[in-house]
């Protein structure tokens, strides 16, 4: 047996609903926003922690440039080696590094046959093992 409602718990229910629900809805609103920020967040702290670790890695290279400058003979054989200086009697000889990519190129096997063989051995793998455990359930039976 339903309770008859009066008419002023009615105004009120009528009231306070509306109001519970944008209350409710600004409360989600918030909480998710702050989620999604806190996520985003996140995502910028570890990025910025990598390249934290890279540029530490870059500085602990340069440092020891630094320090390899100061020898003289490193000195001369970079400058030979980067700047085609030479020594009395030497002679430069230029390679195109193009070119040997090029040649390196044409000796490697392309990666995507490599991953096809790899799945079709595998399938045929799965499928001998599939057909051999078939034929000892038939012979047990």
């Amino acid at each position: 047996m339903a309770k008859k409602m009066s008419k002023q718990a009615k105004r009120r229910l009528t009231l306070l609903t509306p109001i519970l629900f944008l209350a409710l809805g600004y409360l989600l609103f918030t909480i998710g926003s702050n989620v999604i920020e806190m996520y985003k967040l996140q995502k910028e702290e570890t990025k910025l922690k990598e390249e934290l670790k890279t540029l530490k890695g870059e500085s602990e290279n340069l440092k020891t440039e630094i320090n390899k400058l100061q020898d003289k003979d490193y000195i001369a054989r970079y400058a030979r080696e980067n700047y085609l200086y030479t020594k009395d009697g030497e002679y430069v000889i230029k390679i195109d590094p193009d070119k040997e990519k090029k040649k390196k190129q044409k000796l490697t096997i392309n990666d995507k046959y490599v991953i096809y063989g790899g799945y079709s051995l595998g399938a045929l793998i799965i499928l001998i093992l599939l057909i051999k455990h078939h034929k000892k359930r038939k012979k047990k039976t």
